[in-house]
């Protein structure tokens, strides 16, 4: 199966076709780090918003994003894995400008007024005004490269095209060399990720780039100044044992920013919602009880606090839950609801507990708990649980769900327990609406909705000791008194 090939967008008709309409319509030349200053500087007096799409960093990553920016600084982000490192370099590139004047087929995206290559020099020389230009829309001008063990410097920077060669050129000649990804991102951002991993003699080969600003390749006497922003990304556990950035290259950064996790419960859950690609309907409470759950696991002794636990943990089980409450509403579809209504997607907090088993891939734990990993994922689970329950129904009074066991009443539930079912067993409960109103469902919830509320109620009040529970080998869950 072929990649599908991505759209390159089309520049406006009315954009200058020549050098000299170009010179005509007043277009200054700026390299790419005067170009993402000005742009940053613009959106700062007009108010704007300058990263789009990243959550929990405004008041610290970004300004030191933005210092270095304005400081005309390439940077290395530092964090561990799933801080949103690499989405933070892709949305440097929406500060540059839309579109911007290329030499038409030029390789290294050679500005009309600023040509590097010998070939380029003498083509404006020669066409002067006349010279046709290109447009090159700004998604265009970022380059990115996952530094693997096998990366070379040709791939980086540039070698001999042998196929050139067998046509006839000399070794000598400059049009031989085929570029690798760093110079065919002239004036835009190149960026390289997980940089510890590349291995130090090729990191050798960015010095150059990083400091003069040139390229070299083998042995040609060939000094191309490049004009880009080079960032890259590591991880500080890799960047100190498995892997490590060489002296040198580490002083040509300019600037080294820390990221890191969401620092409050909000930013959390803000992440999952923008982040999360949800198949059903899942309530806000529920989704609460996963962002506890991802911080608790993250803070946990038993987990390996220098491997992190990633936002893409709690982002898959958001999409996790939700796939249960989509699994039951169509396994349910086969047995209609009474009324003859079809059961709706809408997740419950008893569906939290199928990620414990099938994210535990996702979090590297001490030595210590090999074995224990599903019962420690459980216990945390729990845990954020009965805190969502005390943060959203702390004070309400619950006597009416208590009371329904009180004579040896069960109630079931469960994940093929439809929600007509588990609202025919509890009726009309005293409190029921004001656990909804609590939870955010509103004054008219869908009977989904309403038992998701139930489900959670139980629970709470199971895991603050007033309610028993069971679970059957059917895969039920019984709620009933204690004792």
């Amino acid at each position: 199966m072929t990649a599908p090939t991505p759209v390159i967008p089309v520049p406006p008709a009315d954009l200058p076709g020549t050098l000299g309409a170009l010179r005509a319509a007043g277009h200054q030349y700026r390299t790419v780090k005067q170009e993402l200053r000005d742009n940053l500087l613009a959106r700062m007096r007009s108010g704007e918003t300058r990263f789009p799409g990243i959550v929990g960093y405004d008041d610290s990553v970004l300004p030191e994003v933005e210092r270095a920016l304005l400081a005309g600084h390439d940077m290395v982000l530092l964090g561990e894995r799933g801080q949103g490192k690499t989405r933070l370099i892709r949305a440097l590139g929406g500060l540059l400008d839309e579109w911007t004047p290329v030499i038409a087929g030029s390789v290294l995206n050679e500005h009309p007024m600023h040509p590097l290559t010998p070939a380029s020099v003498a083509q404006v020389a020669e066409a002067g005004d006349e010279l046709p230009i290109g447009w090159l829309h700004r998604s265009m001008r970022y380059g990115e490269k996952l530094a693997t063990p096998d990366t070379s410097v040709g791939d980086l920077i540039g070698d001999v095209d042998p196929i050139r060669i067998a046509q006839g050129r000399t070794l000598g000649d400059p049009e031989t060399i085929h570029f690798g990804l760093v110079p065919r991102t002239n004036r835009g951002i190149f960026a390289v990720n997980e940089l510890p991993d590349l291995a130090e003699r090729i990191q050798v080969a960015l010095l150059n780039v990083l400091e003069e600003r040139d390229i070299q390749v083998r042995g040609y006497q060939l000094r191309l100044p490049l004009d880009l922003l080079l960032v890259a990304s590591a991880n500080p556990e890799d960047y100190t044992n498995r892997g490590r950035i060489i002296t040198p290259l580490k002083d040509r950064f300019g600037a080294e920013i820390r990221t890191h996790y969401p620092v409050d419960l909000e930013l959390e859950l803000a992440l999952i919602r923008q982040e999360a690609d949800l198949v059903a309907e899942v309530p806000e409470h529920v989704l609460e009880v996963l962002a506890r759950f991802a911080r608790a696991v993250r803070e946990s002794p038993s987990v390996d606090p220098r491997s992190g636990v990633s936002a893409r943990f709690a982002i898959a089980a958001a999409e996790t839950v939700a796939g249960a409450a989509l699994r039951r509403a169509g396994l349910l579809a086969a047995s209609a609801n009474p009324d003859g209504r079809s059961e709706a997607a809408v997740a419950r907090v008893g569906d939290a507990v199928s990620v414990t088993s099938t994210l535990r891939g996702k979090v590297e734990f001490e030595s210590g708990e090999e074995g224990r990993e599903i019962e420690v994922l459980a216990h945390l689970l729990r845990t954020a649980t009965a805190e969502t329950f005390r943060a959203h129904l702390a004070g309400l009074d619950l006597s009416g769900f208590t009371a329904l066991v009180e004579d040896g009443t069960a109630i079931e539930t469960g994940e093929l327990v439809g929600s007509t079912e588990l609202l025919r067993q509890v009726g009309t409960v005293p409190g029921l609406a004001k656990v909804l109103d609590r939870l955010g469902l509103g004054d008219a919830p869908t009977p989904e909705e309403a038992a998701a509320a139930v489900e959670f109620v139980l629970e709470g009040l199971h895991l603050t000791r007033r309610l028993g529970k069971d679970v059957t080998d059917s895969g039920r869950t019984v709620y009933g008194g204690r004792g």
